[in-house]
């Protein structure tokens, strides 16, 4: 199955709290037009992310359909062109990123119902091939990271190799998705040992700099 993540930043001059409301709440309902759907989930980030400026990106967006030929189907649809003129009440479409991905569950378990789902953007170390990149992440590094005691359920989104046949190539190699039981959860595994290995591990495959990452509340819209 073909997961399509859209990575979206708010108008310019839009609060958070009107953009997270018109989004989960109208937006939402323009996309439940949309045939072929299997899944779709809204993450918001924490409003006390915001605290310290603004972030990253204000929102992640992920579609589960078939496959990229239903994905085509999709674009030619009424119900796809209403949703591209709603979304310029809300989003900065200059800044849109869409990244189409495949899904690895490295840890199975249940989404805690009021968690918090932490989503780090990655970026494999230059000279190290896509290929071997996600073989090292889902093979070598989820088995250590999934070690993190407070982690509840960890999934690897891996940029679908597609994507590197053409320019522009992905933003991303890939999307780690990782849930906690609360913010303080997620703070008491960064000290626990297994989060030090699985830190310490990264320098393998991961390029170097400061982590990607935001922390979001999960809206499930269709399941």
């Amino acid at each position: 199955m073909l997961k399509a993540c859209t990575l979206i930043r708010r108008k310019p001059n839009m609060s958070v709290e009107e953009f997270q409301t018109y989004w989960r709440f109208t937006h939402a309902e323009v996309v439940k037009q949309l045939p072929h759907v299997k899944r779709y989930v809204q993450s918001h980030p924490l409003i006390g992310g915001y605290r310290k400026g603004g972030l990253l990106y204000d929102g992640l967006a992920e579609i589960w359909v078939d496959d990229t030929n239903i994905l085509r189907e999709m674009a030619t649809t009424n119900a796809y062109r209403d949703i591209v003129e709603d979304e310029e009440n809300f989003i900065d479409r200059q800044s849109l990123t869409l990244i189409l991905t495949e899904e690895h569950v490295i840890k199975n378990g249940d989404i805690p119902k009021n968690g918090v789902k932490n989503i780090e953007f990655v970026t494999r170390k230059p000279g190290m091939d896509i290929q071997s990149f996600q073989k090292y992440w889902r093979g070598t590094h989820g088995k250590i990271a999934s070690e993190i005691p407070t982690v509840q359920r960890y999934v690897q989104s891996h940029t679908k190799l597609s994507g590197y046949k053409r320019d522009p190539q992905p933003a991303w190699d890939g999307i780690a998705i990782t849930w906690f039981d609360s913010v303080d959860g997620m703070r008491a595994g960064v000290s626990t040992e297994a989060y030090a290995n699985t830190r310490a591990d990264e320098v393998n495959f991961i390029k170097e700099g400061k982590p990607a990452f935001i922390i979001t509340k999960e809206h499930v819209i269709i399941s």
